[in-house]
Parts: structure tokens; sequence; C-alpha cells
């Protein structure tokens, strides 16, 4: 069960889980205020403990705020585009062929038919994206599968609007979110991690925090990283 804890204008989403410890997150992409609590917690006790860290959840908010966000994209000629944490400025070509993306050392090259429009050229993009992304992926989950000694029934990729990943524990799922690709290749892996993690220990309770720091230490300066990146120009808004 969820309830919400008003703070004048701050809305907390708190929820009561089996953990030993509250975990209050203030999240990408639009600054949305969790609090995870163990079970007995008291409702008034919550309160006041989200009260004492109004002044961090300010701060964490003002960051999310003035985080850079990128220009809508229009899919035209000379824009910047990114692949892998690398900018390309994109080329796009109209010609009678099946349209394809490739790259060399600093362009993209968008091509599709004459008269295709924005929305096309952006299909185009995302579908070449979630090509590469299938190309990646499974290495990882093999590689990480391994390490934690846990399967993965599968996975699947999506836009998603406040998170970049997510897990089914009880089907053995994990979810990607498709703007990874324009990130570094080592964050695609954290996220992979965090989610196989969530295989193991389906909550963030001390169990996955221990797990994360045994086999993947450098997790918070990674998911810090992630999180400080350029967001997308969608407007985003919770689901």
């Amino acid at each position: 069960m969820t309830e919400t804890i008003q703070l004048g204008e701050i809305s907390i989403e708190m929820t009561r889980k089996d953990i030993k410890n509250v975990h209050l997150s203030v999240r990408p992409p639009d600054g949305h205020v969790t609090l995870a609590a163990p079970l007995a917690t008291r409702l008034e006790v919550a309160r006041a403990y989200a009260i004492s860290k109004l002044g961090w959840i300010r701060d964490q908010q003002q960051k999310l705020a003035s985080q850079a966000r990128e220009t809508p994209r229009q899919f035209i000629t000379r824009e910047s585009h990114y692949l892998w944490g690398r900018r390309y400025l994109l080329n796009v070509e109209q010609r009678e062929a099946k349209p394809s993306v490739s790259v060399d050392h600093k362009r993209m090259t968008l091509t599709v038919r004459p008269g295709s429009s924005e929305a096309k050229r952006a299909d185009v993009m995302h579908q070449w994206h979630k090509k590469l992304l299938h190309e990646a992926v499974p290495p990882l989950i093999r590689k990480w599968e391994f390490k934690l000694g846990v399967e993965v029934h599968g996975y699947f990729l999506q836009r998603m609007k406040t998170k970049w990943g997510g897990c089914n524990h009880r089907a053995g799922h994990i979810r990607l979110n498709t703007e990874l690709v324009k990130k570094p290749k080592h964050l695609l892996e954290y996220v992979i991690v965090h989610e196989i993690a969530h295989l193991l220990e389906p909550t963030h309770n001390d169990r996955f925090l221990a797990i994360l720091n045994k086999h993947y230490p450098a997790w918070l300066d990674t998911r810090a990283e992630l999180n400080e990146l350029p967001l997308t120009a969608e407007n985003w808004k919770r689901a």
C-alpha cells in the first residue's frame, strides 16, 4: 500500500517494505520523491524523518531541475546525436533504398526514402538503437548471470519515462530503457547488474546493497554518472 506524505510543495510517495532501514530517494528525471520504510513504521515517524531531510530533498531536486537536457531532435542534417557516449553529427540522405543508419569516425548517416516524415526518421533511428542493444545486452547478461549465480529468463527493451531499468522478480525478466544506447557502455552494464541483482533480492534492502557492494563496488559512482548525463528531450511525466 502506498501513502503520500505532503510537505508543502513536496509530495513523498511512501511504501512499507520488509527492510531494516528507511530509504529516501529523489528519482531522476523529474525529482519524484519516494520513501521506503520498515513494515512497522508509523506514518508520523516517517513524516518526521522526511522533514529532517527536507534540505537534502530540495538540493537533489534542484540538481535534477538544472540538469542538462537534450534539445528536441528533428533528425535533420548537422544535428548532434549520441551513441555509446560519443557525439556524432547526423547526415540525412534521401534515396530509394531500405532505411538504415550507419556511423563512421565522426558522422552518423540516416538513410530514408524521399519525403519521409520526422516521425518516420525517428522510428528508423529507434529501431536501429534497439538492434544495437540486442547485440550488446545478451553478452552482458550472460556475464552477470554467471557472476551472480542467477538465471535471467528474458529481457525487454522499451522507452521508459522515469527509470533506466526494471525487474519482474517472479518471472525472472528484466527491462532496459532504450535511451541507454546513447550512454557509455559501462552504464548499460551497471543497469543490467542492478536489475539482475533484483532477481536475487527484489527490494533495495541491506542484502541488495551488499550484493552490489560485493560484485560491483563502483556502483554508487556509476549511478551518479548515469544520472548526471543529459536527459532526453521528451516531456517527462509520471505515468
